[in-house]
């Protein structure tokens, strides 16, 4: 198979695609709310909705959890953007909650990962409740496709402009906007175990993302070739709309 991405095209195309999403779901001083982590995907979403928007309708979120010691990202993207920002500290509301439900039940591993995931969903919300804001989703293809996300926490949100893209896709797209190399670049850290993503995932993201846009079959790594597969069909219920009862008494035979 032959494939070419066109940054410049897409970037452009991704662009008048959220300008569009806000003419008609919001009115003409609707701001875009985003979560900032300091990553590509945090920046990128952010760099989009500031060439759609205009930087006085985008609101960037910081929120660690206690101390962060990679905050300063975050800040520099705010900064180069030129947006306004809240800094919100979760660290608290985190602990409290997971000292509460330890009275009740053991937290899980998976209670731990996933709660700060959704706290920080609510806070988003939360200002974008306060402003009339659209909460932007910062999720690419790449974690989407192998469930690298929290349902109803970071996989949540109003509007999605990278989640038909690929990790490598949003890279050349980051550099195409000239957004800061430490930000397009930055490895991503799951914040909890100190490893990368990729170490997590037990593989690399360039792999990935070739297979997903069948520039590779894996028929040399059949082991690999399985497990993104596998997790690919465990996750899609993260993407799907809630299953739910039909009753169907009243529809038309």
């Amino acid at each position: 198979m032959s494939y070419t991405f066109n940054a410049e095209k897409t970037a452009k195309d991704v662009i008048n695609w959220v300008k569009k999403w806000f003419e008609e779901n919001g009115s003409p001083t609707t701001c875009a709310v985003v979560g900032i982590s300091g990553g590509k995907d945090s920046s990128l979403t952010a760099a989009v909705c500031v060439e759609a928007l205009g930087k006085d309708r985008v609101i960037g979120v910081l929120m660690p959890q206690g101390e962060q010691a990679d905050i300063a990202y975050s800040r520099l993207l705010v900064d180069t953007l030129g947006i306004k920002s809240y800094t919100i500290n979760i660290g608290d509301t985190v602990s409290t909650f997971m000292n509460e439900l330890s009275k009740h039940i053991e937290p899980s591993q998976q209670a731990v990962i996933n709660t700060p995931a959704r706290i920080r969903m609510t806070t988003l919300y939360a200002v974008a409740a306060c402003v009339g804001g659209r909460v932007a989703n910062t999720c690419n293809l790449s974690e989407d496709w192998v469930g690298y996300s929290t349902k109803f926490g970071d996989a949540a949100g109003d509007f999605s402009p990278l989640s038909d893209l690929t990790v490598t896709e949003v890279l050349q797209i980051g550099d195409y906007l000239g957004l800061p190399k430490e930000l397009v670049h930055k490895v991503p850290i799951d914040g909890l175990c100190g490893k990368t993503d990729e170490e997590n995932l037990g593989f690399t993201y360039a792999e990935l993302d070739r297979y997903i846009r069948g520039l590779t079959d894996l028929s040399d790594k059949p082991e690999l070739k399985e497990k993104i597969d596998r997790m690919h069909r465990n996750n899609l219920h993260k993407l799907r709309l809630m299953p739910k009862f039909e009753y169907s008494e009243f529809k038309n035979e």
